[in-house]
């Protein structure tokens, strides 16, 4: 992105903000995303090592100050993001921008809630920010084409999870039925819990039938399970063969900093904005 003479100072700072912190092409936001990588890399191995009794013993003061101190940068990083685009909403409501927040809300939430910091561990979602940061467009498409073999297949995949529900639900009740308390099947719940296990062939083995019928019917679950298995990926295989490719670029947009535009791409997909 270029910076045009005649563009007002609070424009042309907002563009140089945007550059630096949205564009991988330049040098400065190269630097920029490499920096943010190591940063993030580090939160989460200090969160990781917290959860060490030996080490939280010798090192807890130092770690929570890490903590806060990453949690501090992240919240400057993230407000200047929302400074440097048109439509900040936009970008606050992206699949990064909610990841953003919920880098730096656990860190003020375990103010209230002792131990929150934990789920810290989110801002490892940050790091896939890394195949855009190294110029690896191959694999921006990649996910772009499964991203849009999942979308278009969504709506068979919930016909297909509101099939099993029901299925476990029947599966779960008759279980009941037949084994019943004495044999560890409790409860309808209790039931579904172990159709669920069963169907997809986990089988942790805590609860099993033991009368004939109840040992039939299991026989039934557990052939079903394989055939069930390969339904959902069948359909999204077959959107991924649907799937058209295309190369894209790794530049944002600066009005909603919308990635994945087409390389020969003179304005957004998502705004219209002038890339």
């Amino acid at each position: 992105m270029t910076v045009r003479r005649d563009q007002p100072l609070h424009s042309a700072w907002r563009a140089r903000l945007h550059e630096v912190i949205f564009e991988a092409d330049t040098a400065a936001g190269r630097a920029f995303d490499v920096l943010l990588l190591w940063c993030i890399v580090l939160s989460v191995l200090a969160v990781l090592l917290e959860s060490v009794a030996a080490v939280h013993e010798r090192y807890a003061w130092f770690l929570r100050a890490a903590e806060w101190a990453f949690t501090i940068l992240f919240t400057i990083e993230y407000v200047l993001r929302l400074l440097c685009v048109g439509r900040p909403l936009r970008y606050a409501i992206s699949f990064f921008g909610v990841v953003d927040v919920l880098a730096i809300v656990p860190t003020y939430l375990s103010v209230l809630l002792p131990g929150a910091q934990t789920l810290l561990v989110i801002r490892a979602l940050r790091l896939l920010r890394v195949f855009r940061v190294l110029k690896l467009v191959r694999f921006v498409e990649e996910a772009r084409v499964l991203g849009r073999a999942l979308r278009a297949s969504r709506h068979k995949i919930t016909v297909f999870l509101g099939t099993v529900l029901t299925l476990v639900l029947i599966v779960g009740t008759l279980m009941y039925l037949i084994e019943g308390e004495a044999n560890g099947f409790d409860s309808i719940p209790r039931g579904i819990y172990w159709a669920i296990v069963t169907l997809t062939t986990v089988g942790y083995g805590d609860i099993a039938p033991t009368t004939v019928l109840g040992q039939m019917l299991a026989s039934i679950v557990m052939i079903l399970g394989y055939s069930i298995i390969a339904v959902p990926t069948g359909i999204v295989t077959v959107e991924l063969s649907k799937a058209t490719q295309g190369q894209v670029s790794t530049q944002a947009c600066p009005q909603c900093s919308a990635e994945g535009h087409d390389a020969d791409a003179k304005h957004c997909k998502y705004c219209g904005a002038r890339l």
